[in-house]
């Protein structure tokens, strides 16, 4: 009769545990999804805030990376970042209205601060994801077989100038 209730037990903390960690899957996934979207969003934003600027210092070629990068369809979206953000770097700092003057420029590295922040949080959930989907049981289960296989976004992460930067400092860019 004990072994009875010492299997149903067994097999309880089993269940629960399965249970667990088919959520877990899930939730991870969910939350790389919703990372991505946010990245998405906050790097159209630094394209728009980066177009911006262009127009008001006359760059050429950061306007045309600009919208280059507004209009890019999800597998170009890499390179079109990362063509911008190396127009940015070659954008001489003269060339662009002081931050404590231009609102302009001021967007420009608040969205950029935020891109940077957006693509950190998505490349730990991404990390968590696979590590995840790694699990021998998962594996073994096919828990994530519903969801894609979750992607890194590698592009040149802008080093936007610190709070307290002087006026016109420039936005100088640093390799990922």
């Amino acid at each position: 009769m004990w072994w009875v209730v010492g299997v149903v037990l067994v097999l309880a903390l089993l269940s629960a545990y399965l249970g667990w960690t088919a959520h877990r899957v899930e939730r991870v996934h969910l939350r790389v999804q919703s990372a991505e979207r946010a990245l998405e969003a906050h790097l159209l934003r630094r394209a728009a805030a980066a177009a911006v600027v262009a127009e008001h210092a006359d760059a050429v070629e950061l306007y045309a990376a600009a919208r280059l990068a507004l209009d890019a369809e999800p597998g170009e979206r890499e390179a079109a970042e990362n063509d911008l953000t190396r127009q940015l770097q070659a954008l001489p700092p003269q060339a662009l209205p002081p931050p404590a003057t231009g609102a302009a420029t001021r967007t420009l590295i608040a969205t950029s601060r935020r891109a940077i922040l957006a693509r950190q949080v998505h490349t730990d959930l991404v990390r968590d994801a696979l590590t995840a989907r790694r699990r021998p049981l998962v594996r073994l289960l096919g828990m994530a077989r519903r969801y894609p296989l979750p992607q890194y976004f590698d592009i040149v992460e802008p080093t936007v100038p610190p709070p307290g930067a002087p006026a016109g400092a420039p936005l100088p860019v640093e390799a990922a």
